[in-house]
């Protein structure tokens, strides 16, 4: 573990009730103690291993703690079994006794990808601890697959599509095996490079790619973590959410976290994103309905059966009702960037966040 921590980077295993953690901190900074502080939290097939930039990037500053936490089933944190009966509230819980135990009164939630579904279920639970979110990247409000339209209608009951059997089988096998080559496009460092970051973008730094690479293996596989189990059925494509996992957390069945529209009070917002991103899109090419409506997946029903998941609308169309009840958000649209702002385009994705931490946002805004 140590060899693939950057130079100021610290890592501390916090036991809760719950769970032992793993949390990412500069060297010399306390993680426990009162007061605010920034909590970053990772996406799925990765780890805290993803934001030591950020954390550096905040450390300079001196003006707020930072902190980056292993989830459950990732990284160094205990591989508890993941109930997936409750959307994403195992993980929320998770957060829920970390931050107590260490004494924060409030704090900042950076949630990147799955964990941006994470920090909101975190929100509706305990608003009155949240001082700001920012939404890297994030899940639809409404999961992943099996959805259509701005609102989250579910296409169906079983929330088909959605769910433990949505998963590629060779790249969890090459997960499982710890695969750090790029021999096979389903690789760790293939998937890395192709869907993590941009195609075409600068190529990462040899070290960081490999701290990247290491950290995606840490992901615990099986049908208690990555990908889940699944249940046959006949609605097309033939795969429905199980009760135990990851990708069972993202379905429509069990997961919907809209809700934040309604809070009495409602923290200001960022949203970040890449233009380029493959994997949370209107048009993601992980979606089993986007994929069947370009032949990838054979039998597609069409599109008023089924048509494609618009997740980035989805996002937009809640944070409007958020904005609108009273909340507000501001969201940044990096051109040329994928699925990780933050690796991507650091400097960029720490002017965002500093923006964000020290001057909430107002009204939405879209800058390109």
């Amino acid at each position: 573990m140590p060899e693939l921590l950057l130079p100021g980077i610290a890592a501390t295993r916090v036991e809760t009730p719950r769970l032992t953690q793993q949390v990412l901190h500069a060297d010399g900074v306390e993680p426990a103690g009162p007061g605010e502080a920034v909590l970053f939290v990772h996406g799925n097939v990765s780890s805290s291993l993803f934001w030591q930039q950020p954390l550096l990037a905040l450390a300079e500053t001196g003006r707020m703690r930072a902190l980056a936490v292993d989830l459950r089933g990732y990284g160094d944190t205990d591989p508890l079994p993941i109930d997936a009966t409750r959307g994403m509230r195992d993980w929320a819980e998770d957060l829920a006794a970390l931050i107590e135990v260490l004494r924060l009164d409030r704090v900042h939630l950076v949630g990147w990808s799955m964990g941006g579904g994470v920090v909101l279920q975190y929100l509706l639970d305990a608003p009155d601890r949240v001082a700001s979110v920012a939404l890297v990247a994030p899940v639809s409000p409404y999961g992943f697959g099996g959805t259509a339209g701005p609102d989250g209608v579910p296409l169906s009951e079983d929330g088909a599509g959605s769910g433990g059997g949505a998963a590629n089988p060779e790249f969890v096998a090459a997960l499982a095996a710890g695969d750090t080559t790029a021999d096979s496009p389903t690789s760790p460092r293939s998937v890395l490079r192709a869907f993590y970051v941009a195609p075409g973008s600068l190529p990462l730094d040899p070290h960081l790619e490999d701290v990247f690479v290491a950290s995606m293996n840490s992901t615990r596989t099986g049908v208690d973590h990555y990908p889940g189990d699944a249940v046959a059925v006949e609605t097309w494509p033939g795969t429905a959410p199980g009760r135990r996992g990851v990708l069972n957390t993202f379905a429509p069945t069990v997961f919907d976290v809209s809700g934040i529209v309604d809070l009495p009070v409602k923290p200001p917002v960022l949203w970040i994103r890449g233009d380029a991103d493959q994997i949370i899109s209107d048009t993601s090419v992980f979606d089993l309905a986007f994929l069947g409506s370009v032949g990838a997946v054979p039998g597609w029903p069409g599109a008023e059966t089924c048509p494609p998941q618009p997740m980035v609308t989805q996002t937009r169309a809640v944070l409007d009702r958020y904005a609108a009840t009273g909340g507000a958000y501001r969201e940044v649209v990096l051109p040329g960037v994928g699925h990780s702002p933050h690796v991507e385009r650091p400097q960029e994705f720490a002017v965002a966040l500093l923006e964000h931490l020290d001057v909430p946002a107002e009204a939405p805004a879209n800058l390109t």
